[in-house]
Formats: structure tokens, sequence, C-alpha cells
């Protein structure tokens, strides 16, 4: 260590360890979350030649996309707690290995009843992992820079859509007369595969607890424990509530429900929009091949990718969390109604950009609120439970609006659904925003 890094002032310190330690975990976890993120949404571009082959309806084609989220609800809370006991490195690891395996598997279904069973499995295996990101964030940056911090992890969301639809659409297209499989089963097996090799990765390259940071040198590591326990320290004994306690804080059970909207609409995006692309042929006689489709899919996923850094890193500079959450579901709320009633492709996909705009500049403001009220045992348990709810919008989105596909023949009236909840989302957002305490909290430096 030279003598200008032990002489730096504090704030120096402060800069140099928050960019080394987010140089470090956060472009890693967004590789593990963007093969996380697709290997659970993929089945979206599978659906445009996989329901032909397994006869497939909308309502079967929904509730196969849904099923997943049964698993993952179920298992959600104590795989998180798992983590917290047994370290973010282990746990993670174990997740990507049983997700990758059984993400692979679904190349091999030879029917609808199979296809239902994976899902199932697919949602067990990763329970856990997104809340688990969230919490082991929390042990390892400042409150006042983790909405920034998340929102680059959740860049991760508009780039698996970027770069994964394309890619999934290529490996359909591309796959069958390569591989001599379906193109659709080719995507799974590929695309499945990577996560079980990057579980070996994760084992030896995440670090549980700043203490065991050897990456840092002396005086980094200090400022970074000491700064992590003075946070804590500053917490309520309120706060440093035990698991149970959580789970049934009504302001936790508000804040699932308020998740459970904005995911509505990305999750009914992520499964559908696909379908809606290869929709425009009826609608507007355009024809696109499965690569243009996928290119298509990704202009509204990078204009809110775009957006959401943009809007975390406004929200840091202003410390104002709870606006920044309802305002942009409102958004998306109002702009995916209006979607079904413009006269073009050009227009329509504008629309649904505005519609990802909202969703994904809500999401990581959003994950800054648990946090002002929960921590330790308390923010493991609260955290799973948030997604655990949100993400039975997960179920809901593709199966209700494949339902009111097939029911009514026209996709308008699921996308009226997806508008409905979100707007429910902003209201609640601000009815209890006044209960959820959102305030800087100083920093003292060693």
């Amino acid at each position: 260590m030279t003598t200008a890094d032990t002489e730096a002032t504090p704030s120096e310190i402060e800069k140099r360890v928050v960019r080394k330690v987010a140089r470090r975990l956060i472009p890693f976890l967004m590789v593990l979350y963007f093969i996380n993120y697709l290997d659970r949404t993929n089945i979206g571009f599978a659906k445009l030649t996989m329901s032909e082959d397994l006869q497939l309806t909308e309502t079967m084609f929904g509730l196969a996309s849904g099923l997943f989220f049964i698993g993952y609800l179920v298992f959600e809370v104590p795989s998180n707690l798992a983590l917290h006991r047994f370290g973010a490195r282990r746990w993670i690891a174990r997740i990507m290995f049983t997700w990758g395996i059984l993400s692979a598997a679904m190349a091999f279904v030879q029917n609808a009843e199979g296809l239902y069973v994976l899902r199932v499995l697919l949602g067990i295996a990763e329970a856990g992992f997104f809340p688990g990101v969230m919490l082991f964030l929390t042990f390892w940056f400042p409150r006042k820079y983790r909405v920034r911090l998340i929102g680059l992890f959740l860049l991760t969301l508009p780039l698996s859509s970027i770069i994964g639809a394309p890619l999934s659409a290529a490996l359909i297209q591309f796959g069958e007369p390569l591989f001599g499989i379906s193109g659709w089963r080719v995507m799974f097996l590929v695309e499945g595969l990577p996560a079980v090799a990057l579980a070996f990765v994760t084992w030896f390259y995440l670090t549980d607890k700043p203490s065991q940071a050897k990456w840092l040198d002396d005086e980094e590591r200090a400022w970074l424990i000491e700064t992590m326990d003075t946070e804590q320290r500053s917490m309520t004994k309120e706060a440093r509530t035990k698991a149970l306690k959580a789970l049934i804080d009504p302001r936790v059970l508000g804040l699932g429900l308020i998740y459970f909207g904005i995911t509505y609409g990305l999750y009914a995006l992520s499964f559908f929009l696909p379908s809606i692309v290869a929709g425009f042929a009826l609608t507007f006689d355009t024809q696109f091949s499965l690569i243009q489709t996928g290119l298509i899919v990704a202009v509204p996923f990078a204009i809110g990718g775009i957006a959401m850094v943009l809007w975390s890193r406004h929200s840091d500079k202003t410390s104002e969390r709870i606006w920044h959450v309802a305002l942009p579901t409102l958004l998306g709320a109002v702009s995916i109604p209006i979607a079904l009633y413009l006269d073009s492709p050009f227009t329509v996909i504008i629309a649904i950009s505005i519609t990802a705009v909202g969703v994904l500049s809500a999401l990581p403001v959003f994950w800054a609120l648990p946090t002002t009220f929960l921590a330790g045992t308390g923010a493991a348990a609260g955290i799973a439970m948030i997604n655990s709810i949100g993400n039975l919008s997960g179920f809901g989105a593709p199966y209700i609006t494949g339902f009111l596909n097939d029911a009514t023949g026209d996709s308008r009236a699921g996308l009226w659904v997806v508008g409905a909840v979100m707007l429910g989302a902003a209201i609640l957002v601000l009815v209890i925003g006044r209960r959820v305490q959102v305030q800087p909290v100083p920093v003292r430096t060693p």
C-alpha cells in the first residue's frame, strides 16, 4: 500500500472501495442473472414453434409459463434463509447447478404434462436466487449507493431480451438443420448448460462478506466493515426483527402487492411480446422472420434499460424513493392499453417501449424500500416474502393473458388487465409510502 493510499481522506477511500467492490461483484452477478432470466423466459420464444409440436393452446402455454412460479413461491423464503445461513457463494452455486440441469432438460419434453412438471421443478431449483442477490448486495454496499448499483444489476433484464431474444430466435431458426432436432429443443439445451458451468465458477469467485475480501487491502476492508456495521447499528431494534415477524409485517405484505403489480407488466411483456410481434402478420399484414421478431422484441427493452439507469441515478441523487416507484408504474399502466388501439407496428412498439420504460425504471428503486425497515434474518425473510408475493404475477400474468386470448380471440382483454394491475400498484405505493421510512443514513467513517 502506497503512502498516498494511506493518507487518503475518507471520501477518497469511500469512492475507491465502492468502485472496487462494484467492479468485482456487479458484472459477475449480471452474468449470472442474464443466464437466470433467459432460462426463465425463453419459453416465450420457444412457444412460436413448440406449441405446434406439443399441441399447446394459449391457455396451456400460459399455464406452463406460470407453473414455474408455484415451486418458486413455496421454496423462496426457505431458500433465502438458507443463503443467509450458509453464505451466498455456496447457495447461489447450488441454485445455478440445479436450475441449469433442469433448464437443459426441457429440450427433451414430449408432451404438455412433461413441460408442466419441468417448469415446476425449475421454479423450485431457482427459488432464492434473485432475493438472495438483493440480500447479498446489502452486505457490500452502503445504502446511499444501492439504488444505482441495483439499477446496474437489473440492467440485466433488458439485456437478456436485447441479446437473448435474437439469440433464442437464431437458435430456433438455425438449430434444427444443424442438430437434426427441433430448433426450440436446441435453444433450451444451449441456453441451459452455461448455468451448470457457471455454478463451479461461482463457488470459487464470490466472497460471502467484507471481512473475507482478500481482494481489498487492509485499509479498504476496514473501511467497508466499519461502514456496514455502522449502518446496521443505526437500524432500530424493530428493523432487526426475526424472520417470522417480518413475514407478517403489513409493510412487507404491502410491498409484495406492489411488486406483484410491477412484475405483472414485466412478465406479460417477457412471455407474450414475441407472440404480439408475430401477430402483426394478421393485424397489419406484415411478415417477420424469427430473427426479425427477436430484434423487434429487443427494442422496447433497450429503451427501457437506458431509462432504468438514468432513473436510478436520479433517485439516488435526490434520495427520493416513493414517487420514483409510483410515477414509472403509472406510466406503464397507462401506456399498455394505449398500444391496443394504435394502427401500425411502429406506433405499437413505441407504446410498448414506454411500458418497458415504466416497468424497468420502477424496479431498482422499489428494491431500496425493504431494507429501510428490515435487517438481519428479518431482511432475508422479508425480501424473500416480497419477491414470492410479487412473483405470483409470473403465474397470473401469462395464465390470465393466455386464457383471455383463448376466450376472446383477442389479446386486448389480457393487456387491459395488465394496465389495471399496474395502476393498482401505483396507487398502493402512494398509500403505504408514508409507512415506509425512506431516509438517507449518515455514514460514519473511521
